[in-house]
């Protein structure tokens, strides 16, 4: 087993990562940009280490000072975490070449599936019926005009290294293709050091299926059902549940077998997800793979009893998997809320600020992913995703319930969220009987009054005036922040990097 990690991520998956290495009993380590130095992951790893602006390009994208942390403090593994750097082979390779552990596919197999236009001609030699669409990235948006009369509207542009909506526009018509195309390379470039984009054809409400995989260096290849991810915004997921409410026994084994096919087609190890679009038929078509951990893998582990972080670090050490596909065995339903410093009521801008108070629910089948604490600023340079509040149930109205109950006790002051839609859409009539597809919130959205009701609660708002009024009275006498009380111990690696707040082992 490992001895000490770096997680080369930030927020609520940097703490998921941490979390899982104390239990193991493996030390970890954190980077951080200068604007993220009193962040939950910085505080919860035993190291922590400045490797530069907020800019991405200049810290967290930037694969030579976060190998150079990563040899200097001695880690013998790297957790990539999603997003960033997570899917970029050169990151794999730079790993290896320093003599650090990724933990994650190999190069090759990235090379195969982590490409979104190279995950489609691997499917296709599998066998794995697809969307339509480009298997080469573009050169230009003129050769774009001519594929997109070719392969006919509506169509979507997406970043070859896309995830998590990035890079991504839907094209009506011609008349709007050189504008997607420069907004989508632009935000690609800047979400994954990557302008390169393909094109698919745009497929009208399908549902948004994906399998988890898991494979070992034994040649043991699994899959663990299905999450059904088909509540998005622009692209964006919101809400994710374990299983679907419209996936057979029949059409699980399917998808499966055909994710397995895929991921050995490519010899892929380590975590992974095979993204499908699913049509009114049943009819599944293969979208893409996402060669690292997912945002909402958490229902894939509540409704398997399986830690997916600490498999991945023991399938990285060389251990074979614990379990054959005859094990896996789905319990109960589980679902995914993302939660957003951001204002459904203006048109879902960010919401920056300081976080004054933050009361997380708990209870039966209640849990949170979170990144953020109560006097934490959230910065304005990333993704605004302050963590992922997760409920569990034996069935999927339990769960609904539960998830429903813990939005009531979840209060944030400070800033703007959007718990608020959350607990209006969870009692959407048709969100209730699972008639969703892709473009279903779009839609709901669309619906006249439906964002008008206030987004926080009256214990919200008691609680964040009492907070606000707390902490402006703390800062007037001069106290700060618990994070900022902190000594800090500090001392140069190698001229890059700055560690602050080594903390004892408990």
């Amino acid at each position: 087993m490992f001895r000490k990690i770096l997680i080369a991520n930030r927020g609520e998956i940097a703490v998921r990562v941490a979390r899982a290495c104390r239990e193991m009993g493996v030390a970890s380590v954190a980077v951080y940009s200068e604007v993220d130095r009193s962040s939950l992951h910085v505080q919860l790893a035993d190291e922590a280490y400045c490797i530069g602006p907020a800019l991405s390009r200049e810290s967290y994208l930037s694969i030579e000072k976060i190998i150079a942390v990563a040899s200097g403090a001695g880690c013998d593994a790297l957790h990539p975490g999603y997003g960033f750097l997570a899917e970029n082979p050169a990151l794999s390779r730079a790993c290896a070449e320093a003599g650090v552990v990724f933990i994650g596919p190999s190069p090759h197999a990235m090379d195969l599936v982590g490409s979104k236009t190279a995950a489609r001609q691997t499917a296709r030699e599998a066998g794995v019926l697809m969307v339509p669409g480009t298997l080469e990235p573009i050169r230009d948006v003129l050769a774009a005009r001519d594929l997109a009369v070719e392969i006919g509207f509506p169509l979507l542009l997406k970043a070859v290294a896309g995830g998590g909506g990035k890079g991504m526009r839907v094209i009506e018509s011609e008349d709007g293709l050189e504008r997607a195309w420069r907004d989508a390379s632009s935000e690609a470039l800047n979400a994954f050091g990557d302008e390169r984009l393909y094109m698919e054809k745009f497929l009208t409400g399908p549902r948004h299926i994906e399998i988890q995989i898991l494979g070992d260096s034994h040649g043991n290849l699994v899959y663990l059902g299905e999450r059904e991810c088909s509540v998005q915004r622009r692209h964006q997921k919101v809400i994710e549940e374990a299983p679907s409410p419209v996936v057979t026994p029949a059409l699980r084994r399917a998808m499966g077998e055909a994710a397995v096919r895929l991921a050995r087609a490519a010899g892929y190890q380590n975590a992974g997800t095979a993204e499908f679009l699913v049509d009114d038929k049943g009819e599944f078509y293969f979208l893409e793979v996402n060669a690292r951990l997912q945002v909402e893998h958490p229902v894939t582990e509540l409704v398997t009893s399986l830690d997916l972080v600490k498999l991945q670090i023991r399938i990285a050490a060389g251990e074979p998997l614990p379990f054959r596909q005859e094990d896996v065995e789905l319990r109960g339903h589980a679902m995914e809320c993302r939660i957003y410093a951001e204002d459904p009521e203006n048109q879902f801008f960010p919401s920056p600020g300081k976080i004054h108070s933050l009361r997380l629910p708990e209870g039966p089948g209640i849990r949170n992913d979170s990144g953020v604490i109560a006097g934490w600023t959230v910065p304005s340079d990333y993704d605004p995703m302050l963590g992922k509040l997760i409920a569990w149930g034996s069935s999927r109205e339990e769960a609904v319930a539960r998830l429903v109950r813990a939005l009531d006790e979840y209060a944030v002051s400070g800033i703007r969220t959007n718990l608020g839609l959350f607990r209006r859409l969870l009692r959407d009539p048709e969100f209730l009987a699972g008639a969703i597809h892709t473009r279903w919130l779009d839609q709901w959205l669309s619906r006249p009054g439906v964002l008008a009701a206030a987004e926080r609660t009256p214990q919200e708002e008691t609680a964040g005036a009492l907070a606000a009024a707390l902490w402006d009275a703390a800062m007037s006498n001069g106290a700060a922040p618990t994070a900022a009380r902190r000594s800090e111990s500090r001392w140069k690696l190698e001229g890059r990097a700055e560690m602050i707040d080594r903390q004892p082992r408990r």
